[in-house]
């Protein structure tokens, strides 16, 4: 960085008080306090900050005091949830006032300036597309079998509520991400290369299947969409979507006017997938063949 070096050319013939230290505050609150020697860079008598330690301090802030903004959703019940704001902190300001205290002695408190993060979703938004239905589709599963019941479930969680702007991409892998023991997914059949195996979040690609042909009723745009090496009990043949971690994914596009809302959930052995936008979308379906269950 090279405002640091200048600053340093600059004020090298100043005298720095190495034990003065700078205080950190939170709503008024001491949350930390700094030494200017802490962040200096070693064997050098220049004032030049050292920029991977201070990085690593801005970053430990932030992961402590920001708060991820959430969207509006609806509930079990039909009912809308407001959005909740996010805060971060002003990475920028920060780093201005930690100068002025490092480099000038002028500073020794420093409030930590935050920005609010606005969520992408708000009630609002909601209110407008979440009651005209453009897809469905239907899959039944084995409740029975709690691990791919769980995997299942799980899955339909990660995509429900979820909204597709107009333009935009939507990734099944990105969205639901990767599918782990700490997230609760367990190991449950997968197909391997035309075989009969067992991995962790096995069952999940019922999701995808279902949802590509929720998709492919509202007409929407299939930008990826991979088949299995074998069919597949829960869905008619060649309408499946097979995902894979760290191999095939399921993608579409929202080429519509309007956004595009994500309702996904399980009712007993069901899988039920729909999707919903505001009346003033301009939207073509496409019949789809359907599934019995």
């Amino acid at each position: 960085m090279i405002l640091p070096w200048i600053f340093g050319v600059i004020l090298a013939a100043q005298q720095l008080n190495s034990s003065d230290s700078l205080i950190i505050t939170k709503n008024g609150n001491s949350v930390s306090h700094l030494n200017r020697m802490d962040f200096s860079l070693p064997y050098t008598d220049l004032p030049i900050i050292d920029s991977q330690k201070y990085n690593q301090f801005l970053n430990q802030l932030d992961e402590q005091y920001s708060i991820e903004p959430e969207n509006a959703i609806i509930d079990q019940s039909g009912n809308i949830r407001t959005e909740q704001v996010g805060y971060q902190i002003h990475r920028q300001a920060f780093t201005e006032q930690f100068y002025a205290y490092f480099f000038s002695h002028k500073q020794t408190r420093l409030e930590i300036p935050m920005l609010t993060v606005y969520p992408k979703v708000d009630s609002e938004l909601l209110e407008d597309i979440h009651s005209m239905r453009i897809g469905r589709y239907v899959t039944s599963f084995n409740s029975q079998n709690k691990k791919r019941s769980t995997n299942i479930q799980l899955a339909a969680k990660a995509i429900n509520n979820y909204v597709i702007f107009p333009g935009e991409r939507f990734s099944f892998n990105k969205v639901v991400g990767k599918r782990t023991a700490a997230k609760g997914y367990l190991r449950a059949p997968v197909i391997v290369r035309g075989e009969f195996s067992e991995d962790i979040g096995g069952g999940i690609c019922q999701v995808s299947s279902t949802l590509f042909n929720a998709v492919d009723n509202a007409g929407l745009k299939i930008v990826q969409r991979f088949s299995h090496s074998r069919a597949v009990p829960y869905i008619p043949p060649g309408r499946d979507a097979t995902v894979s971690w760290y191999g095939p994914d399921f993608e579409f596009k929202n080429t519509y006017n309007q956004p595009v809302l994500i309702r996904a959930r399980t009712m007993g052995n069901l899988l039920i997938i729909k999707l919903y936008s505001s009346e003033s979308i301009e939207y073509i379906p496409r019949k789809i063949p359907e599934t019995t269950y």
